[in-house]
């Protein structure tokens, strides 16, 4: 079995780890084992959705040390993760980073050269890419697009890191579409900053990106427009089991046994540092 401890819990992303791994045995002998952060109220109720395979509460995170296979960091503010993540990665465990990896491009790259060092998986990444919607437009055969447009909520002023806590889907989620891998240094971006809606204006590749970040509720979009055709929009709805895809893929990583490559290491890095660019140019 792979016993799996969770730091932070508050994120809604939590009950489906437990629901896909202790409840549905979605991903074999995978389960969560061991909850941080005591004998809270929101602790009991997720042990208790887990029915007969109901986690252990565990006060503090370093306890997790010799009792799990490996970590999920699920906090909402990213500016806490390279504290939290560190210190499992420096111990051997793999660990998965939800949403946003860091909260700085200077701690994303202290996560990852931690891993590298330490020759232990790493995953994070925002759920938004492995939508529906994003797989049909993504899908082989059509031209690269030239222009893409993102929006979605993601509140400058939030108090989970800003920007970084949900736009990490916006800008995730364009890079996709737009094909680019990342890695390629800087990057060049423009922000015009308005009451409610920061539009980030950026290359990826050889696309033209503008990522509309939208202070009130708003669903995900995404307008694509290819060489010699109509422009395509869609909502990128979340289906019920969103989080599915991106447990799948740190459990994969967790299979591999090894760090992240150069190039695994280059796409977790590249969505923070354009967060950090866009973030720069803000009043």
């Amino acid at each position: 079995m792979t016993r799996i401890g969770v730091v932070g819990t508050d994120s809604s992303h939590v009950d489906q780890f437990v629901r896909l791994l202790n409840v549905e045995h979605r991903f074999g002998a995978a389960r969560v084992v061991a909850l941080t952060g005591g004998d809270t109220e929101r602790n009991r109720e997720l042990a208790a959705a887990a029915g007969a395979e109901a986690p252990r509460l565990l006060g503090d995170p370093a306890e997790l040390v010799g009792a799990v296979d490996a970590v999920l960091v699920s906090t909402r503010d990213g500016r806490g993760h390279r504290a939290e993540a560190v210190p499992f990665i420096e111990a051997g465990l793999p660990v998965f980073v939800d949403k946003p990896l860091a909260g700085s491009a200077e701690d994303a790259a202290a996560i990852v050269r931690a891993a590298q060092q330490h020759g232990v998986p790493l995953y994070s990444g925002s759920a938004l890419r492995f939508v529906p919607a994003i797989e049909e437009l993504t899908a082989p055969g059509g031209p690269l697009p030239q222009l893409i447009t993102v929006s979605g909520p993601a509140n400058a002023a939030g108090q989970y890191g800003g920007l970084y806590f949900y736009g990490i889907h916006l800008v995730e989620a364009a890079r996709r579409l737009s094909g680019d891998p990342g890695g390629h240094g800087e990057v060049a971006v423009s922000v015009d900053d308005q009451p409610s809606v920061v539009t980030a204006t950026t290359t990826l590749g050889a696309t033209e990106v503008r990522i509309d970040f939208v202070a009130d509720a708003t669903p995900f979009r995404a307008i694509l427009a290819r060489p010699g055709g109509p422009a395509e929009e869609r909502e990128l709805a979340l289906p019920p089991d969103y989080i599915a895809p991106v447990l799948a893929r740190f459990l994969a990583a967790v299979a591999t046994g090894r760090a992240p490559t150069d190039a695994e290491a280059a796409a977790l890095l590249a969505p923070i540092a354009l967060l950090d660019a866009i973030v720069a140019r803000l009043p």
